[in-house]
């Protein structure tokens, strides 16, 4: 679009726009016969240009120039003071090394590129020049280590990129100045350590981009100010923590992509705070436990990613994993370790339309599991399906659904229909005469304690497989990995041989750390099963740690006695006088126990409240007496 006529550096143009890309030209300062035209846009990139280029007056008029992969080495401020128009100026690719204070000159610059440089030194207001009209400012893949305070006092800046640089830490208030930023990315600087207020000041923050770091925690400290953030991207970071009220400062938030982390775990507190959430991405964690009703307050969020995890039973066993998702219509759960789909499991997701299991070895579908009644596009492949009676409802549901071409389902039990898809079998050949699938007929009890006692919990299964069974035992609904367990087999006569699997868990000396819900999980190459909820309570036998001592007061004056007790749960303190409580001092309203001081006062002492005195201490666990002498001196009155 342009021709292009060079001879000892005189340049005729036709247009007002002009690339002299890949050129070779090095010189600086041009004689320029510009045929009456003004020009605008001069684009020079790989080119061999050390400096600024000068086209003499029509300089004045360029309001876009390009420079990317020159061999600049410094931004001189002279060599842009003539360019009184230009707002837009890309110097990326060139040999750039440090931004100084003298380096640009009052400019209406609106956008800047210095991307691709090697710079390592930004000194302090060395864009305080731009701070007018700068809008965007480019710093990707340089040497960048540290941003200095007061470095970026650029109130208009609305979209900052340090890509590819070499910031380890954020320091409190590093971005106050820019006032306007809507987008912050700096992926790929190896990031450990966002400090407290790191992005305090960026009140209209509507994107933050942070993929590629090493950040370990998300945490409400340096969250802190980001009211308007809408995106936050931090994925490909070592996040294993979510901290408590993580969210109290960015309840704006519809967008979170947390995928390629070190999670292992969502607590019920993980998404407190982020009730207008619409899209979150937690793939390729290795999430294993999720909590019931952690996703409760998400009633807006449509989209949510679990590929690529270790998730089991929460799908299995949890009534309450998708609690609250009221709209949620595409649901990834893709590359688990997810075995069987109850009943239950999905039953909240009531808006669902997409719903991605493949690669997951599910053996088992109870009736109804797929209930959703917006249901599109179902994706499910497993080779493993004990075809039996109780899938005899899947093929017709599948065709009446028309989700009979996205699935690929293949029996892999019985034998003699293994490697047959289920799609094409009789229904009156799926049979229920066996349980390979463990069933638990004996599950642990609720039990109640002392401290220091030991406790027994038994699971027991059977399964008509001979194929080796397992147990595991979880407390609270994580898995107890260095628990104290004995498991014995022994086969049994009922209709035929059937494999009978014991799983005892001993809790030796339990302590109140011990106290919780446990649960035995019985599975084989056929599945999981779940034994029900036991309870474990721990009491302790009330024990005196302040005795009441024998006292002698005399009439009129005030007795005052100590008592306290501790216990689990804690005891409640009484007293008795002479065995009973109807005593004179409790019946004229002269007797005042104060339980937070551990103290039992009788005002205006009479002759008739000698005697003595029983502290009681009791809970659940028993009961403890010590008894004190309350001697009076005086005459009756």
């Amino acid at each position: 679009n342009f021709i292009l006529k060079y001879l000892n550096n005189v340049i005729t143009f036709s247009f007002a726009c002009r690339d002299l890309s890949h050129n070779d030209l090095a010189s600086s300062n041009w004689s320029i016969d510009s045929s009456g035209q003004m020009l605008q846009e001069v684009k020079m990139n790989h080119n061999e240009l050390s400096g600024i280029p000068y086209f003499g007056e029509l300089t004045s008029n360029i309001t876009l120039l390009s420079l990317v992969h020159n061999s600049i080495q410094e931004i001189v401020s002279e060599q842009l003071q003539p360019y009184f128009c230009l707002e837009n100026l890309d110097l990326s690719s060139n040999f750039i090394t440090e931004i100084k204070v003298s380096s640009f000159p009052h400019m209406q610059l609106k956008y800047l590129n210095l991307s691709n440089n090697r710079i390592t030194t930004l000194e302090a207001g060395c864009f305080d020049n731009l701070s007018n009209s700068l809008i965007v400012l480019k710093l990707n893949r340089n040497k960048i280590s540290m941003i200095p305070s007061k470095t970026l006092k650029l109130p208009y800046v609305q979209f900052l990129e340090l890509k590819r640089n070499r910031i380890k830490v954020i320091e409190s208030l590093t971005f106050q100045s820019l006032d306007s930023l809507k987008s912050l990315k700096m992926q790929r600087n190896g990031i450990n350590n966002l400090m407290d207020g790191a992005f305090f000041g960026l009140n209209n923050m509507e994107e933050l981009e942070l993929e590629q770091n090493n950040l370990t925690e998300i945490n409400k400290g340096w969250l802190y100010g980001l009211k308007a953030l809408q995106k936050l991207h931090v994925s490909q970071n070592s996040i294993n923590r979510i901290g408590p009220d993580a969210w109290e400062f960015c309840q704006s938030l519809s967008e979170l992509d947390l995928s390629y982390n070190q999670l292992t775990r969502l607590d019920d507190f993980a998404y407190i705070g982020v009730n207008v959430l619409e899209k979150l991405n937690l793939s390729d964690n290795r999430l294993s436990y999720i909590a019931d009703g952690v996703f409760k307050g998400l009633s807006y969020l449509q989209s949510l990613d679990l590929r690529n995890n270790e998730i089991s039973w929460a799908i299995e066993d949890a009534n309450e994993a998708f609690t609250g998702l009221e709209r949620l219509n595409k649901l990834i759960l893709q590359g688990n370790q997810i075995k069987s789909i109850t009943k239950k499991a999905l039953s909240d997701l009531q808006a669902l339309e997409y719903l991605d299991l493949t690669n997951n070895d599910i053996v088992s579908i109870e009736e109804g599991g797929f209930s959703q009644p917006l249901l599109k596009e179902l994706l499910l492949n497993t080779s493993s399906l004990l075809c039996d009676c109780q899938l005899k409802w899947l093929p017709h549901w599948l065709f009446n659904s028309h989700l009979q071409n996205t699935v690929n389902v293949v029996c892999a039990h019985p034998e003699w229909l293994a490697g047959r898809s289920i799609l094409s079998v009789n229904t009156e050949d799926l049979l229920c005469d066996d349980f390979p699938k463990p069933q638990i007929r004996t599950h642990p009890e609720t039990t109640v304690a002392l401290r220091g006692a030991n406790v027994t919990l038994t699971c027991k299964a059977v399964s008509s497989s001979d194929l080796p069974i397992s147990a595991a035992w979880r407390k609270d609904s994580e898995i107890l990995y260095d628990a104290d367990i004995e498991n014995y087999v022994r086969y049994q006569q009922q209709d035929g041989e059937i494999l009978e699997y014991t799983s005892i868990l001993h809790v030796f000396n339990v302590n109140f750390t011990d106290e919780g819900k446990y649960q035995c999980i019985i599975f084989n190459h056929f599945g999981s099963n779940y034994s029900n909820k036991a309870k474990l309570t721990i009491n302790e036998l009330p024990s005196f740690v302040k005795t009441p001592m024998d006292l002698t007061v005399r009439t009129r004056a005030m007795a005052k006695l100590e008592c306290a007790a501790e216990g689990h749960p804690p005891p409640q303190i009484s007293w008795q006088k002479d065995g009973g409580t109807d005593f004179p001092a409790a019946r004229e309203r002269r007797m005042h126990v104060m339980p937070e001081d551990d103290v039992f006062f009788i005002v205006n002492v009479k002759i008739e409240d000698m005697g003595i005195y029983s502290c009681m201490a009791q809970n659940v666990a028993g009961s403890i007496s010590a008894n004190v002498t309350l001697t009076v001196l005086g005459k009756q009155t």
